[in-house]
């Protein structure tokens, strides 16, 4: 009979494998395409690192994400989910920074992978039930098992995000290559807020 913890690694084992899909098929010039003039996305910081658009209210209408911004997202929530797991204060936005272009993103996110399941292997049935605030906070505090799900569904929600830019940027290339037309032109968009579980789920 599956435990709770075959259940949420299964679950975990579908998501990552629809993931991949995307990943294996991202150039490096895909990740900071912009799909709209009204955009987050990653720009270059003072440090020659990179900075993701950020504000702690989500603007109106809500800016259309990057393949880097998604990328930079989803690694800052997992970072910050590990860490909570470990014991430790999950991380801001401020103290995860994106890698950059093509593969240095791409094995962040599978290192991330790679972290989280030895994670979940750690566990047990009774850690499961443990007192767990990320990513709800300390007035909402649910269990372990909840912060996994969470996981999971976030990290669902983000793989669809970034399949649907990369199949838009894909059409998008490939019309114009043929002499048609493609979405309008895109300028510099205003910084944003992530999605985080209080907004908009992450």
């Amino acid at each position: 009979m599956a435990t709770r913890l075959d259940l949420l690694r299964d679950q975990f084992d579908l998501t990552w494998a629809l993931l991949e899909l995307h990943l294996d098929q991202l150039a490096p010039e895909d990740f900071r395409w912009e799909p709209a003039a009204h955009c987050w996305t990653v720009r270059p910081g003072p440090d020659g690192g990179w900075v993701a658009d950020f504000a702690e209210v989500e603007p109106e209408p809500i800016p259309v994400p990057t393949i880097a911004w998604t990328t930079w997202h989803l690694g800052w929530w997992w970072s910050a989910a590990l860490d909570h797991l470990r014991g430790d204060p999950p991380r801001a936005h401020q103290d995860v920074r994106w890698p950059g272009d093509g593969a240095p993103t791409t094995d962040w996110l599978r290192g991330l992978r790679t972290e989280w399941l030895a994670a979940l292997d750690r566990l047990t049935d009774a850690d499961l039930d443990a007192t767990a605030t990320f990513p709800w906070g300390e007035e909402a505090p649910k269990t372990v098992a909840h912060t996994a799900a969470w996981v999971n569904a976030e990290l669902m929600k983000n793989t669809a995000e970034l399949g649907q830019l990369r199949l838009l940027r894909t059409a998008t290339t490939t019309r114009k290559g043929r002499g048609g037309g493609g979405p309008p032109a895109a300028g510099q968009g205003g910084r944003g807020a992530p999605r985080t579980g209080r907004q908009r789920g992450g």
